[in-house]
């Protein structure tokens, strides 16, 4: 990738963890990631991944949480944008995470590369606001890679450290992972790699030549990263399961905000945001009528 190569702005629209005692504007009804996803696509945005919710909040890995969603913003904004389902959780069976790829085949799955401590530190209270093991074997790795392959869904490669990145040779030489990828780094997670834009460059200088790559920033430092991914050459993706904030510490009113905020700074150092038409040819992404024919 270059800064010549058109940037691809992604949306992060809900989470799992965040609620409305924390941001008012998360949404959680179909009709609201909807809305929400009008707002994404008029301010730039061109992917948006999603985290099922039930209407009264609750994060759900049920094929028809995940429908309705889906179908509710395709019928807002049809193919103005691509759809990336999560796949990340603690505790629900991978046959479950497939099975929701099954019914609705999202153009996009994301797919955690590595197990690893995951945390949020208070350092005000000297103490651990949450900590968790996230475990991702290969195992997994290998049985939803190999579900998304028989679909036709492009894996979106979520790395959360140097490691997980090498984990991506070894599942290229197998077969299993073909090329090219699409790669996007986590950081700001406690467990793992720090956030910073030197860190952000060797993570980048570890992926495999020919792949598309963006940046993750979770919290406020999700800001610097966008900045640093932008000047590196890569894609960004901001939404209110990162970061609730806007650069001067405003909390935003709605996804749109802080999708309007990484198309202006995109402007500013010279870059290109990118079409859809555009990020689908960049990702290696089937036209969707012929994916979802498949």
């Amino acid at each position: 990738m270059s800064l010549e190569d058109p940037v691809v702005i992604t949306c992060s629209i809900s989470g799992a963890i965040a609620n409305r005692e924390q941001c008012p504007a998360i949404p959680y009804t179909p009709s609201e990631y909807a809305a929400e996803a009008r707002r994404i696509v008029d301010e730039g945005g061109v992917m948006i991944h999603i985290h099922a919710r039930k209407p009264d909040g609750t994060p759900s890995y049920e094929v028809e949480d995940f429908a309705a969603i889906s179908d509710a913003i395709r019928a807002e904004v049809g193919d103005a944008v691509i759809v990336n389902f999560s796949t990340g959780t603690i505790g629900v069976p991978v046959e479950k995470r497939i099975a929701y790829l099954r019914a609705c085949r999202p153009e996009v799955a994301a797919l955690n590369m590595g197990s690893m401590n995951y945390a949020k530190y208070s350092r005000a209270r000297k103490q651990f606001v949450f900590k968790m093991v996230f475990a991702n074997p290969f195992d997994e790795i290998i049985e939803l890679l190999e579900a998304m392959n028989e679909l036709g869904i492009k894996p979106e490669h979520e790395c959360f450290d140097i490691g997980h990145v090498g984990s991506l040779a070894p599942l290229i030489d197998m077969g299993v992972l073909h090329t090219p990828l699409h790669v996007d780094c986590v950081m700001g997670v406690v467990g793992g790699i720090p956030p910073s834009a030197r860190n952000l460059a060797a993570m980048v200088d570890n992926i495999p030549a020919g792949s598309h790559w963006g940046v993750i920033g979770i919290s406020r430092d999700q800001w610097m990263l966008v900045a640093a991914a932008l000047t590196l050459g890569g894609s960004v993706r901001v939404g209110l399961e990162d970061n609730l904030y806007l650069p001067d510490g405003t909390m935003a009113s709605s996804n749109g905000d802080l999708i309007a905020r990484a198309r202006q700074m995109t402007e500013e150092i010279g870059r290109r945001p990118a079409t859809v038409e555009q990020a689908r040819t960049m990702l290696a992404i089937p036209p969707r009528e012929a994916s979802v024919a498949a």
